[in-house]
């Protein structure tokens, strides 16, 4: 009897003729569709006119892009540089590699140009977009199922996620690593494989969840000037930590054992309920207007929530 476990895909692209369609990045762009569409409703709602979700996107979104493949390459550079590697690997972005942390500050900027642009006051758009950028998140993370690449420790857990010998960790922190045999398999003519954490569900389920939490803790309470950002960077943190402590990918372990990603989550959470703390003391309700000072076009439509 076979055992059970997640699969994953056996190929991560297919081809219309000679042009390759690659799942990951179909992951990341139907993320981003379905942020923009939420943020869209979520402005109108907020008193905001059709379609400037849009235009700030054209700039948030490759700000988001080059400032997550910088993060990764920074954080990563095994994955991209020294022997063994093409001078065009740090560009292969295809084959993975982008960081949530560089695509939120990088793409803060983009926003913030876009927003100074519009007279968009900066705090407004962050607490529309935050939990839409949950709803991004859960669905990008799918893009590592079909590149069988940021999985967690090995497990015989039914809900194992089958990774092919191919793509099975060699270092991790710098260490060599073996993968225990009581996960190992082997199905005769097909290629071994074993069963890890599929750590790629874990945040898909974790960001969905949150972002159906911050939702309705933005509806309910009314939150404004930034307070939802720093909820949606709380929620996400939280979650973030406790999967990065299972992933075995080979970002390099810093201070007492901890990964950096695990030490970025410590410093955002603290910043954000920092910021959250203060701003309900000193500037507590909504704004009542997402505009800056005159700023408001003539035929914006009222606020709504």
């Amino acid at each position: 009897m076979l055992p059970l476990f997640i699969p994953s895909p056996s190929h991560g692209a297919i081809h219309l003729g000679p042009v390759p369609i690659r799942g990951y990045a179909l992951c990341i762009v139907a993320g981003i569709i379905a942020a923009v569409w939420l943020s869209e409703r979520r402005w109108k709602a907020r008193g905001g006119l059709p379609g400037q979700i849009q235009d700030i996107a054209l700039w948030a979104v490759p700000f988001g892009l080059v400032g997550s493949r910088l993060y990764s390459l920074a954080t990563d550079s095994d994955r991209y540089f020294g022997s063994g590697h093409p001078w065009w690997q740090p560009f292969a972005i295809w084959q993975g590699g982008i960081g949530i942390w560089g695509a939120i500050s990088m793409g803060a900027l983009g926003a913030w140009i876009g927003c100074r642009r519009m007279g968009i006051r900066m705090p407004a758009l962050a607490d529309v977009v935050a939990p839409c950028l949950l709803v991004a998140q859960g669905i990008g993370r799918w893009g590592n199922w079909f590149n069988q690449e940021l999985y967690g420790k090995a497990t015989t857990l039914p809900w194992g996620l089958r990774i092919d010998q191919a793509h099975w960790p060699t270092t991790v922190g710098g260490e060599q690593v073996s993968v225990p045999a009581d996960v190992q398999h082997d199905v005769g003519t097909a290629h071994a494989y074993a069963t890890f954490h599929p750590t790629f569900l874990y945040e898909c389920l974790w960001d969905l969840g949150g972002a159906a939490l911050v939702f309705w803790l933005d509806r309910r309470l009314k939150l404004g000037h930034g307070r939802t950002f720093a909820l949606y960077a709380m929620v996400y943190t939280v979650g973030r930590a406790w999967i990065e402590y299972l992933r075995v990918d080979s970002i390099e372990h810093t201070l007492w054992g901890l990964r950096l990603n695990d030490w970025t989550c410590l410093v955002v959470f603290v910043g954000a309920a920092a910021y959250f703390i203060v701003a309900s003391i000193k500037r507590p309700g909504r704004e009542q207007d997402v505009y800056a000072e005159g700023r408001r076009p003539a035929d914006a439509p009222a606020p709504t929530v």
